[in-house]
């Protein structure tokens, strides 16, 4: 499947792209109406509509991709409550990724100019409403708070948090703590954030070394 990520503009109603966004959008309705429970109906879906699915991945659901076949997923990673991704161009999720619930990842740009919007002139000639998109990669053990927009054309790093209700406009650095409306880092996470210095949190658990 062809994407859209190249920064050139191209037409949301030809035929193919509706075609396949259709078939997705019915892909999202049968994955929805499962039970958690079932595993194997949900994992045979879930292949359906994404590029790539690892290992160990879980969806709560509801969920709602544009394309479906643009987006991959590492293993490991978990996607909370009510997920939307519009994945008019290359989305990459990390592996061992944690999402709070309604997170929202969204890839194409419109003109800003109204009557742009409206209709573009296409080289054979004939009018149509055009966009253009922008890819989105997440690193590996990210966590994204509830409520977090992803923007298109950003890249987060590995071991990122981005606080709830954040809109994320420009890249985040990796082991970066970032959140705000822009979102901004705020602090680098560091060796201090362990709850091994947080005994009133860990109780009689025990933080894991590394290995």
């Amino acid at each position: 499947m062809l994407d859209n990520g190249n920064g050139l503009l191209f037409s949301p109603a030809e035929p193919w792209r509706r075609e396949r966004k259709r078939k997705t959008h019915n892909l999202n309705l049968d994955y929805n109406r499962l039970y958690e429970d079932q595993v194997a109906e949900r994992t045979a879906i879930l292949s359906e509509i994404l590029g790539e699915v690892n290992e160990g991945v879980f969806l709560q659901g509801p969920v709602t991709f544009h394309y479906g076949v643009h987006t991959r997923i590492g293993k490991g990673t978990f996607i909370n409550f009510n997920f939307t991704c519009q994945d008019d161009t290359t989305v990459t999720i990390g592996e061992r990724c944690n999402f709070g619930p309604n997170v929202t990842i969204v890839t194409p740009l419109h003109p800003m100019v109204a009557a742009e919007r409206r209709a573009l002139l296409c080289p054979d000639g004939a009018e149509r409403r055009l966009c253009w998109a922008k890819p989105v990669q997440i690193g590996n053990d990210c966590w994204l708070g509830a409520n977090v927009v992803v923007c298109p054309g950003v890249t987060i790093g590995d071991n990122c948090v981005i606080g709830a209700g954040s809109v994320v406009t420009r890249p985040i650095p990796a082991n970066s703590f970032a959140a705000g409306n822009p979102c901004r880092v705020i602090r680098a996470i560091t060796e201090a954030d362990s709850l091994a210095n947080r005994p009133e949190i860990l109780g009689d658990c025990a933080v894991i070394e590394p290995r």
